[in-house]
């Protein structure tokens, strides 16, 4: 017998008392499997599992995508908005209270004035603005109001007496119209955007065009009749939308916001227009801040501003787009100053209602929002919560 292969074990302690049990050779011992004592030498490497590392690398890939093509994005919205910068009258922008703080974080008041050539205002060749509406932003409490003017609304514009509030323009383009509604409201404006109508149609047509929600069926007034003959004019009904969501591109879209007369509802106002107007801004705002316009940013970022006239930044209108989007449908206003009709000289006006003073509180936030009061008429004034 070998001597590695004895039948017995040796402890320091001496022998083993009891049985000899019998130990199987080195060789077969490495091939137990049920001996927990027994060393079976290192198991096999893994392979690498090459999709993980092919599914990191494809996710890099398209976060350096997203990344690069919002800076092509951003890079075309700014040369944009540089050239708004300069078609804004610099008055204009030296009357405005300046911002304090981020837009992210710090109350806001924005003017925004529609015309046929607003964004000419440097020109001199500015008309009367047909809409103004000023926004007031506050980030803090996730609101957002917006306060429709009429353009009736008797004033007292400086140096040029009583007059329809949308004269100021007229006189003094942006920079009268800013001090006219500081007068009025007792708000500080700290921006202004200038909208010229002409080429209005053309953001909505960069955008794909915009849904819009038609609270009623619309018959309207004769204007900007589509046929081709007198005689086919003068048998032309007027514009139709019928209720409910509907798609409109630039053209559509901007009929909707200048209609100013309902046939089938012989109630509504100039007061009407403007809630129209307003859900017109909403519309395109929530379609700049979409998925789909993002993808196409690069190509069409300085169409979206083509029309505008603004001392805003582009951060500062990123900014907005940020405060927009946290803002729940339940902290959006719609408000309108009000009053009643009188003529003077021939003229009609909107003889300021003293309930305006309470709707500037509820835009500043200062009270809780009430609509118009009942029997207050077309033209009472108030807000609604909601888009």
């Amino acid at each position: 017998m070998a001597g590695k292969d004895k039948p017995y074990r040796v402890y320091r302690g001496g022998r083993a008392k009891g049985p000899i049990r019998h130990e199987p050779p080195k060789k077969e011992a490495g091939r137990r499997d049920g001996d927990g004592y027994t060393y079976k030498g290192p198991k096999p490497a893994r392979k690498p599992r090459r999709w993980r590392r092919r599914m990191f690398w494809a996710l890099i890939g398209v976060i350096l995508l997203f990344l690069v093509w919002a800076v092509l994005g951003y890079l075309a919205f700014r040369s944009g908005i540089k050239d708004a910068n300069k078609r804004l009258d610099p008055l204009a922008a030296r009357a405005l209270t300046p911002q304090k703080g981020l837009l992210l974080s710090n109350a806001s008041n924005i003017l925004v004035l529609g015309a046929d050539a607003g964004s000419k205002s440097r020109q001199g060749t500015q008309g009367r603005s047909d809409t103004i509406i000023l926004i007031r932003t506050d980030p803090d409490n996730h609101k957002i109001a917006l306060l429709s003017i009429p353009r009736d609304l008797r004033v007292e514009i400086p140096r040029h007496g009583t007059q329809k509030i949308n004269a100021a323009y007229a006189f003094g383009g942006p920079t009268l119209a800013v001090k006219t509604v500081e007068r009025v409201t007792g708000l500080r404006m700290n921006h202004v955007v200038v909208v010229d109508f002409s080429t209005f149609g053309e953001v909505v047509d960069a955008l794909g065009g915009v849904t819009i929600n038609v609270p009623r069926p619309i018959l309207s007034n004769k204007f900007e009749c589509p046929r081709r003959t007198q005689a086919q004019c003068a048998r032309w009904p007027g514009w139709r939308f019928r209720k409910g969501p509907q798609e409109m591109n630039g053209r559509t879209a901007l009929i909707y916001s200048r209609i100013r007369e309902n046939k089938l509802d012989p109630s509504e106002s100039d007061f009407t227009r403007g809630e129209r107007q307003q859900a017109v801004i909403q519309a395109m705002a929530d379609e700049t801040t979409s998925f789909s316009t993002f993808l196409k940013s690069p190509f069409i970022g300085d169409d979206l501003v083509r029309p505008l006239a603004t001392d805003l930044s582009a951060g500062q209108i990123l900014q907005l787009g940020w405060v927009k989007r946290r803002t729940p449908s339940s902290g959006w206003l719609r408000c309108r100053l009000g009053g009643t009709i009188a003529n003077f000289g021939g003229a009609s006006y909107v003889i300021g209602s003293e309930e305006n003073v309470s709707v500037i509180a509820m835009v500043t936030g200062k009270s809780a929002p009430q609509p118009p009061l009942p029997g207050s008429g077309p033209f009472g004034p108030g807000c609604l919560v909601g888009k």
